[in-house]
C-alpha cells in the first residue's frame, strides 16, 4: 500500500511538471496564420491522414477545397463521402496512376488542367482548407513547373491552410512548408500479397 501510495504522489509530480511545461509552451504560442503541411514518406497513411483534416475541418463549418493527382480510376471513399458536400469543393485529375497511363505528355496536359482548379482555390480568400493529394509527384516528374507552384502556395490567402501529400517531396516544398510529416512504411499486407482492401486502402 505504502508503495503504491509513493507511485501515485510520483505520478501526479511528474505531470504537474508536464502540464507546467505544456501550459507554457501553449502560452508561448502567439502566431495565427494559415499552414502548409507536407505529408510524405513511403509509409501508408499520407491521403488518409489529410482527409482526417477534411473531415475535421468540415466539422467545424471550414469551406475546403480538395484537388487530386494521379489517383486512380475507381471510386475513393473521400470521393464519394465528399463531393455532393456544401462545404468542400472536389477535383479529380482521374486519369489513372502514371504507370497505367504509360503517356507523359497526356499526363502533363492533365496535370496543368487540373492545376487550373488548385490555382483558383489558392487564390480564394474564401476557401480556408486545400488539400492537395498526391501533389508532390506532379513536381518530381516536372509535370508542373515547380516555381509556378510554389508562388501560389507562397501567395495563397494568410489564413489559408493547405495539405500537400505524396512520396519524395521536394526540397523546396519541405523548406517552405509549416509542418512535416514523414511517414515510414514499416510493414504493409500489399508486400505479403494480401489485395487492397476498400475502405482501407481506397
Amino acid at each position: 500500500m505504502a508503495e503504491s501510495t509513493s507511485r501515485n504522489e510520483r505520478h501526479k509530480r511528474a505531470m504537474q511538471r508536464k502540464k507546467a511545461h505544456v501550459d507554457g509552451r501553449i502560452a508561448e504560442a502567439t502566431i495565427d496564420k494559415g499552414l502548409l503541411l507536407v505529408l510524405t514518406g513511403n509509409g501508408k497513411g499520407k491521403s488518409s491522414s489529410a482527409f482526417g483534416m477534411l473531415a475535421r475541418s468540415v466539422g467545424h463549418g471550414l469551406r475546403c477545397g480538395v484537388v487530386q493527382f494521379i489517383k486512380g480510376k475507381w471510386e475513393c471513399g473521400e470521393h464519394a463521402l465528399f463531393e455532393d458536400h456544401p462545404l468542400v469543393e472536389f477535383h479529380v485529375m482521374a486519369t489513372g496512376f502514371t504507370w497505367d497511363t504509360q503517356d507523359r505528355e497526356s499526363d502533363i496536359k492533365a496535370a496543368v488542367e487540373t492545376w487550373q482548379h488548385a490555382n483558383r482555390l489558392l487564390s480564394d480568400k474564401s476557401v480556408d482548407l486545400v488539400i492537395l493529394d498526391e501533389l508532390t509527384y506532379m513536381l518530381t516528374y516536372g509535370y508542373l513547373d515547380k516555381t509556378m507552384v510554389l508562388e501560389a502556395l507562397a501567395n495563397r490567402p494568410k489564413n489559408q491552410h493547405v495539405v500537400a501529400t505524396g512520396r519524395n517531396a521536394s526540397r523546396e516544398l519541405i523548406e517552405m512548408a509549416d509542418t512535416v510529416s514523414e511517414i515510414e512504411n514499416t510493414k504493409h499486407a500489399f508486400d505479403a500479397g494480401v489485395k487492397v482492401q476498400k475502405g482501407i486502402d481506397y
